[in-house]
């Protein structure tokens, strides 16, 4: 039996994997949860085979939560199921340590047979996917990562270098830095497009 926690705050998507999931002989759903905090904390408790992972929700995103279940050393593999197709988001979840990548609009019995490839220990990646993330490289560095975030949240430069402990005249560097390389005539477009391609 394959034991799996579910993780998707879209209570709608949420319902519907876990019925078509119980419909399957082989798989248990063994908790829901609708924002990254309380998919951590079913992880820790229940320790389940696989974690089933939406990339976008509150608190914790499907990213980080690999990379929480690595950290911490648990034996669930994470599966993530998303509707974002972005060559970064693939790359960091690679990085993070996600054994598999599908798309939400796959068909019902790709997810089951992903899921338990996974679970044999395999590595599954939609192959649309897998082609499109070496096709844009990801050519930001994790400081202007990190600032671009905090772009996109709507901070200022100001309050960004005084929530990172840097200059202003640093903060102005880095993100100038980003603009060119993702040839963006301002710092907002430059978050808009590294978000657009998966690299925040």
């Amino acid at each position: 039996m394959i034991r799996v926690v579910l993780a998707e705050d879209q209570a709608m998507v949420l319902g519907a994997f876990a019925s078509l999931l119980d419909l399957q002989p082989d798989v248990e759903v063994v908790a829901t949860a609708e924002d990254g905090e309380s998919a951590l904390a079913a992880v820790a408790r229940h320790r389940p085979d696989a974690l089933l992972a939406d990339i976008e929700m509150p608190g914790r995103s499907g990213l980080d939560l690999a990379a929480d279940v690595r950290e911490r050393g648990l034996p669930t593999r994470v599966l993530i199921v998303t509707t974002f197709a972005r060559s970064g988001y693939l790359r960091r979840a690679m990085e993070a340590g996600v054994a598999g990548y599908l798309l939400k609009d796959a068909p019902v019995e790709d997810l089951v047979t992903a899921l338990r490839r996974v679970h044999a220990g395999e590595r599954v990646v939609a192959p649309e996917l897998a082609v499109a993330a070496w096709d844009a490289p990801d050519p930001l560095t994790d400081r202007e990562r990190e600032l671009l975030r905090e772009v996109a949240r709507g901070a200022g430069n100001a309050e960004i270098a005084a929530r990172l402990h840097l200059a202003e005249g640093t903060v102005r560097n880095y993100l100038s830095a980003a603009m060119a390389k993702l040839h963006a005539r301002n710092r907002t477009e430059a978050a808009r497009i590294a978000g657009d391609r998966g690299w925040l």
